[in-house]
């Protein structure tokens, strides 16, 4: 396997209408055996090289449901990659243009902090019986084979609450991880009183949480957030709201509570693309999640106005590693008969973490 190393000079000076045509070429080449991935969140330049594009795991499944494809080239980060190696065939090979693509917000949860909490909960609790664990698809592979494992499962933001239901309908409390406001924002619309939800902070002992606290929560909710959900703040909403006061904000839910509550509608990355998408034209839309897509609908939609919620702006930092000379490297090295940056799943890990995918998409 070649080094993953992108030659600089190379690649990084060339103009993008000429990285464009090698990008084409190269895929052209390759026909039938590649398959491109582009995720929601990817600049233009690598989106339209992308053969489908769509949130992390409908990418994952379409890798798997088109076997006939030897080389998956997943343009997002590092754990969709993964989660394409679980999912994808045994004759697939996935690759990922750039290895430094990962996310802040998974990186929040290493399995070692995530290992130290089960087991500080055993000190206190029957763990294996009261305490289901529930991870978000934005995750390391080992943090879903952990829950795999141990009976638990993996959500997406918008499944969260049937995967909530199905937790508490096997076990008394679940722990919640990476993503507190993903939790938090689905237990406050199932009604879930605060005094049972308490955050788990891996940098504190216990947690930053006394024993009684523990005993009665019914969600644990792990201190981890997305870097670009959590910059919306609700006077983002107000003020698009004094500008535009028969206008609409949409937001996804990693954004905090206090931007949720004040917005008209609450979804995924796919939900928000498809409510905008269908509404009537004139209509006015404040968005509240990455800034490419964001950019992507307002082009798309022109019969609509669309906003970004924030005035700042701000893009995925490490989605935005992928770009479209890492992708051109990447697809002409593997026309060349060369694969950079293979992710691999270890097959143990492979193995549960894909027990707690398909224990997801059976209730999904």
């Amino acid at each position: 396997m070649v080094p993953a190393q992108l030659p600089l000079a190379e690649y990084q000076t060339l103009p993008a209408g000429e990285l464009f045509a090698r990008t084409t070429a190269a895929k052209r080449t390759l026909g039938k055996r590649v398959l491109v991935l582009g995720h929601n969140y990817q600049r233009d330049e690598v989106i339209e090289h992308a053969d489908f594009r769509g949130d992390s795991l409908m990418l994952a499944k379409l890798a798997a449901q088109h076997a006939e494809r030897p080389f998956i080239v997943f343009c997002g980060v590092h754990f969709m990659a993964e989660t394409a190696d679980i999912l994808s065939r045994s004759n697939q090979t996935v690759i990922l243009p750039d290895l430094a693509a990962g996310c802040s917000m998974a990186d929040m949860a290493a399995i070692e902090q995530v290992e130290h909490c089960w087991e500080a909960l055993g000190r206190l609790l029957p763990v294996e019986e009261v305490v289901m664990p529930a991870v978000y698809v934005n995750s390391a592979a080992v943090l879903k084979a952990f829950c795999g494992e141990r009976g638990g499962i993996t959500c997406t933001s918008s499944n969260a609450r049937a995967v909530m239901e199905w937790c508490w309908a096997r076990r008394e409390k679940i722990l919640f991880f990476p993503d507190e406001h993903l939790g938090r924002n689905t237990a406050n619309r199932m009604g879930v009183p605060r005094e049972q939800m308490i955050v788990w902070d891996p940098y504190m002992p216990n947690g930053g949480q006394t024993a009684d606290a523990i005993r009665r929560a019914r969600l644990i909710l792990w201190k981890g957030h997305c870097s670009v959900h959590q910059m919306f703040q609700p006077a983002h909403v107000d003020y698009f709201r004094k500008q535009y006061p028969a206008g609409r904000v949409i937001v996804h839910p990693e954004c905090h509570e206090d931007v949720v509550n004040k917005a008209d509608l609450v979804g995924s990355t796919e939900f928000i693309i498809k409510t905008v998408s269908a509404a009537a034209p004139g209509t006015v839309w404040a968005v509240g999640t990455e800034l490419n897509l964001v950019n992507r609908l307002k082009r798309e939609q022109p019969d609509k106005k669309v906003f970004f919620l924030s005035s700042t702006v701000c893009q995925c930092a490490t989605m935005f590693r992928i770009d479209a000379p890492h992708l051109c490297w990447a697809m002409e090295n593997l026309a060349e008969g060369h694969v950079v940056n293979h992710i691999v799943v270890p097959e143990d890990e492979k193995a549960w973490a894909k027990i707690a995918l398909d224990r997801m998409m059976a209730i999904s």
